[in-house]
This record gives C-alpha cells, sequence and structure tokens, in this order.
C-alpha cells in the first residue's frame, strides 16, 4: 500500500502502456487559500488490458468499468480494508473491492442500486437458482398493465407479473433469500433489450428504457410486434454467464461483510465514522442523465415508484457544487486519516465545462488535501498531442478523476 507521496510519484512515473505522463499544472483558489494541483495525463488502464469478473456484466447506466476501481484499490489499500462508494449505482467499486479481498461499503438514493448488487456480494450455485425457478408458479398474475404491452407479449407480459408478485411476497413475508434475490436482480437485466436474451421486442439497451409511447414509435418505425419470450430459461442463461468464475468466492479469513444503505450522500448515516480506508466515486455529471426515466422499468418491477425517488437533477454549476461540497464533507467523516478519495467526474455540454477543477474546489471546501487530477486517456497513444488544450475539449475517451488525502 503505497502512501500519498509514494501514490503521487507512482502517477508520475507510469508507464505502463507504453507512455509518458504528461503534467499541467491546474492553480486553484478557495475562499482566500491558493494552491497548485497537478493534472497527470496518461493511459493509466484500459478496459482492453485485461477481462472483467463476469459479474460486472450488469447494465446500468453510466457507470464505469472495474478497471478504475482496480486501480486505486490496488495502490491505496490492503486485503481486509474497507472501500466505500457514496453513488454506488450497479456497484462497481464494491464488487472489485470484495474480489480483490476487500471489505465493500456503499449508499446510493436509489434502492434500485442494493438490489442490483447485494446477491453478486453472496450469489447462489446455478444449481439452487434452476431449482428455485422450476418452483415458481408464473401461469398467473393478478396486476393489469396494458400499457407495457408495448414491450412484451401478453404471455411474456404474464410471466413477468407474476415473477414480480412472487417476490414482493416473499419479501413481504420475510422469506426472500439469496436465491430469489439473484433472480430478481437478473430478471431485472433482462426486461429490455435489443436482443433475444431479453424479455421484451426490439428496444433500447437495458439500462436506458424508454417510455411507453416512445416503444410504440419504435414498433412502428421497425414493424415489429412483440413476440413470446419465457423468461425462465433466459435467467438461467444470464445466471451461467455471470457466475463462470463463482468458484473465487468459496472461503476467506478476511471480514469481507458489506453494508450497503440507501439515502442521500451528503449524510449516509448508516455508514460509520473513520470506516473507510478509500473512497471510488462517481457522482451525477450536472443534468446530463435522467436516473429516474432510464430505471423507470425496472423500478416498477421491485414495487417502487422511480418518480418518488430524490435523485439529483442539477442543472447548474453552483447547485453541483454545493451539493458535492456537502458529499464531500460527509466523507471525510467516513474516511481515516490519511486514507484517500478517488472523485472521477467529466467534461460535460460540450467540453466547456471542466467538473475536476469544480471538485478541487469542493474538496478544499470540505477541508479536504487535493494530491493530484488523473486524467486516463484511452486515445493518448494515438495523439501525440493528447495531454494538451485539444484533449480536454473532449470527453468520451477519459475519466478524470481528483485524488484527495484526508
Amino acid at each position: 500500500m503505497l502512501d500519498t507521496e509514494a501514490f503521487n510519484q507512482a502517477v508520475i512515473d507510469f508507464d505502463g502502456f507504453g507512455t509518458s505522463t504528461q503534467l499541467v499544472p491546474f492553480e486553484w483558489e478557495v475562499d482566500g487559500r491558493t494552491g497548485t494541483t497537478m493534472k497527470a495525463f496518461n493511459e493509466y488502464w484500459t478496459s482492453r488490458q485485461r477481462q472483467a469478473h463476469p459479474l460486472h456484466e450488469i447494465s446500468y447506466r453510466a457507470c464505469f468499468k472495474p478497471q478504475l476501481p482496480r486501480f486505486f484499490i490496488e495502490r491505496l489499500t490492503q486485503p481486509g480494508d474497507a472501500i466505500y462508494d457514496p453513488f454506488m449505482g450497479r456497484g462497481t467499486t464494491q464488487l472489485e473491492a470484495f474480489l480483490l479481498r476487500r471489505r465493500p461499503l456503499g449508499n446510493d438514493i436509489n434502492p434500485l442500486s442494493r438490489i442490483l448488487l447485494q446477491p453478486r456480494l453472496n450469489p447462489p450455485t446455478l444449481g439452487q437458482i434452476e431449482a428455485r425457478i422450476g418452483e415458481i408458479d408464473l401461469s398467473h398474475a393478478d396486476e393489469a398493465y396494458d400499457g407495457l404491452l408495448a414491450f412484451f407479449h401478453a404471455d411474456t407480459l404474464r410471466e413477468i407479473i407474476a415473477l414480480k408478485e412472487y417476490l414482493l411476497k416473499r419479501e413481504e413475508e420475510g422469506k426472500l433469500d439469496n436465491v430469489d434475490a439473484w433472480i430478481r436482480m437478473v430478471a431485472i437485466n433482462r426486461l429490455t433489450g435489443h436482443s433475444g436474451g431479453f424479455f421484451s421486442v426490439y428496444t433500447l439497451p437495458p439500462n436506458q428504457a424508454v417510455s411507453i409511447k416512445s416503444q410504440e414509435r419504435i414498433n412502428e418505425k421497425r414493424q415489429q410486434i412483440p413476440e413470446y419470450k419465457a423468461i425462465k430459461p433466459r435467467i438461467i442463461k444470464k445466471s451461467k454467464s455471470l457466475l463462470k468464475n463463482r468458484q473465487e468466492f468459496d472461503g476467506s479469513d478476511l471480514d469481507l461483510s458489506s453494508v450497503l444503505t440507501t439515502g442521500d450522500s451528503r449524510f449516509a448515516s448508516g455508514i460509520e465514522d473513520d470506516s473507510a480506508q478509500l473512497v471510488v466515486t462517481s457522482p451525477p455529471f450536472l443534468d446530463v442523465v435522467d436516473y429516474q426515466a432510464d430505471n423507470w422499468m425496472r423500478c416498477w418491477f421491485i414495487g417502487i415508484d422511480s418518480s418518488t425517488i430524490k435523485i439529483s437533477q442539477l442543472k447548474s454549476i453552483e447547485e453541483w457544487e454545493a451539493t458535492m461540497t456537502g458529499v464531500l464533507t460527509d466523507l471525510r467523516r467516513i474516511v481515516k486519516k490519511g486514507g484517500h478519495i478517488a472523485f472521477e467526474v467529466g467534461e460535460v455540454r460540450g467540453g466547456k465545462v471542466l467538473l475536476e477543477e469544480n471538485v478541487v474546489r469542493c474538496g478544499v471546501m470540505a477541508g479536504l488535501e487535493p494530491v493530484v487530477i488523473l486524467i486516463n486517456d484511452q486515445e493518448f497513444t494515438k495523439t501525440a498531442n493528447a495531454w494538451g488544450v485539444d484533449n480536454q475539449s473532449k470527453g468520451t475517451n477519459t475519466n478524470r478523476i481528483v485524488v484527495f488525502e484526508v
């Protein structure tokens, strides 16, 4: 495990993909305090450098690659340390931490996040899944939702609703175990998509459910009618893919028990003080992604109206900075002294806003010490001047991470 000075030097010296780090100073001023934090441009990780664990293969809008949290977890923590993400989304940071034998801590304002992550931290066997699927009766459903016939054949929709009602009843009775939780998680991720493995007719990718009216327009344009798709074999097929390396979870001499909470990331009261060695997170980027609209059908399946979830849709920089300062203040409470926070953002609005610079200011206001700003650019080897001004006008190929010390 590297200390702050050693980590900073490792970032500067990094040449793992045959390129040298380029440094550009960023001078900041916050409430009369001034400082300079270096922006370090290089290709620090790439989605091609290793295949991610199959358990990560759950679709969620605007999630980062597992290689990002791994870069920081491997360098700034050791086995048994706790890793936290206040915006856990699909749980990339927590799952990668668990795979590296670190303890997962997480929070998200959307209860869907915990439902997507928890089963993958305690996966059942394929045999258990097949046995349970075989026991569930999908021949009758009470709820009627004719609008969803734009997505599903009537018999498929009956099966989906029957499974939804079975799972909600099991949860209400306190009988929902890790097998049921796994089936629910997989079903959520098979609801809609653009291939035969999904329950729906052709539509947008599964992390971005369109409205019923939009789907009706897609159907009309493509001259398509939903055909029957049995949901049980599709759940089993996806489970087989996710569980290819399940044996890695057998046994541990460390406490890797997770704590996953649901609530405002500025006030994560369920996460204890001084409990985490590292935070790796990525907050919403202003109003770029509408998480409520994207997840409306997934939330319906778990019995929640997505419009009631108070997900931030921050339109102004001032609002965004105030919210992120609150989040970083709470992170200072959670992270141990000498621990680190890796806060990933990006350019928005055509590159006119470089949020990493706003993050530095937010962190300083929260009482944190900025260490370095990593700009991970996967086009670096193709463009000689990728570290210069031209690169800062594009956001599609970069991760921009501000690293703080607590």
